[in-house]
């Protein structure tokens, strides 16, 4: 393949998400070309421009999207900054990989939705347990009909003691938006809601409790923790979502909590015909044939190439194909607005009904 016709990848944010971005699409050097990196911290930017074999180094985000040689842009920052960054990227026409949660909030979301309607460049959001091998099977079993109609799930991820950076931009809910709710159970939000058939979320109850971060318990070994910040988030979520076509979905999050758990995301889909259940690298086909319960294991094949380098191949395909991503900006709006929705009902003690206007 010629060289011109790579897609050329600009990365913001140089850290722990960005470097994974960075080492993931640097396999892919037959499709795609990383021209530019840049960070808050520019000694960070230049050391994985190193690292990975990156010319550039911007000095700033607004200088890495304005660059000539960058088509595309990786946008791996804290929460906060992603509608901005995304909404400028799009602005200059260059086509958009963000992590999620999609915005801060709900606003935020439905600005870059709008941007990204009044474009013609791709928005996806990066998230990755959609090309997980298990999820990718229990997908195609359920578009086949084997699992009849699901009219309720049951999704989740109990961290025991796993509450990142404290004090950071993590624990901060004017940078990051929230808790282990926004920070994991978006991805287990998606996730369901996907493998459901994508149903339209119509009504929320939650409840968020802040029992561990508050007293500083709960320290997980993700980020380092800054004891002069704060913390002002959820350590644990839990809400019931109703849907338009009468199914249901229960999602419990935490960040640190006392119980038995194992530490990995799980999803349970029960239909009419059948059910499948997803727990860390494996998962099950549940149903009855002559009156006997039959189970089928699922699992990753041995030789992998894993979640990442698929979800990275289909932005590439996308932007090739002018094609819209499974994880589409809509997609990102719904998550944002039923996490907003749950956070309202936690504070309000109320049922919320959804608005998917945009």
């Amino acid at each position: 393949m010629a060289n011109e016709s790579k897609v050329k990848i600009g990365i913001i944010g140089a850290g722990n998400i960005g470097s994974v971005h960075a080492n993931e699409f640097s396999k892919l050097s037959d499709l795609c070309e990383i021209t530019a990196i840049t960070d808050a911290f520019l000694p960070l930017a230049q050391q994985r421009a190193v690292q990975y074999g990156i010319a550039g180094v911007a000095e700033s985000p607004e200088q890495l999207i304005e660059r000539s040689d960058v088509d595309a842009v990786i946008i791996g920052v804290p929460n906060q900054f992603h509608a901005p960054l995304a909404i400028k990227a799009l602005q200059a026409g260059k086509h958009v990989l963000l992590e999620k949660p999609m915005g801060i909030n709900s606003e935020a979301a439905r600005d870059i939705l709008r941007a990204s309607n009044q474009s013609d460049r791709v928005v996806m959001v990066g998230h990755q347990m959609r090309w997980e091998a298990v999820p990718m099977q229990i997908k195609e079993q359920a578009e086949r009909g084997e699992l009849g109609q699901i009219y309720t799930a049951k999704a989740g991820w109990f961290r025991r003691k796993g509450i990142p950076g404290w004090g950071t931009w993590f624990t901060r809910s004017d940078q990051s938006g929230g808790g282990p709710l926004i920070d994991i159970g978006v991805h287990m939000l998606d996730l369901a809601l996907y493998l459901m058939g994508n149903p339209k979320p119509v009504t929320v109850f939650g409840s968020t409790y802040a029992q561990f971060g508050p007293k500083r318990k709960g320290i997980g070994t993700w980020g380092k923790p800054d004891w002069n910040g704060k913390y002002d988030v959820e350590d644990l979520a839990t809400a019931l979502i109703k849907m338009e076509d009468g199914s249901s979905l229960t999602l419990e999050v935490s960040w640190a909590v006392h119980m038995d758990t194992d530490n990995k995301p799980f999803i349970h889909l029960m239909g009419t015909d059948g059910g499948a259940s997803y727990s860390g690298s494996s998962g099950k086909l549940l149903t009855e044939k002559f009156d006997r319960p039959i189970e089928t294991l699922l699992q990753a094949p041995e030789q992998d190439e894993g979640e990442r380098a698929r979800l990275s191949r289909h932005f590439l395909t996308c932007i090739r194909e002018g094609k819209q991503p499974i994880t589409s900006a809509l997609s990102g709006y719904i998550n944002n607005l039923v996490l907003d929705a749950i956070y309202e009902s936690s504070r309000t003690g109320h049922e919320v009904k959804l608005n998917l206007d945009i």
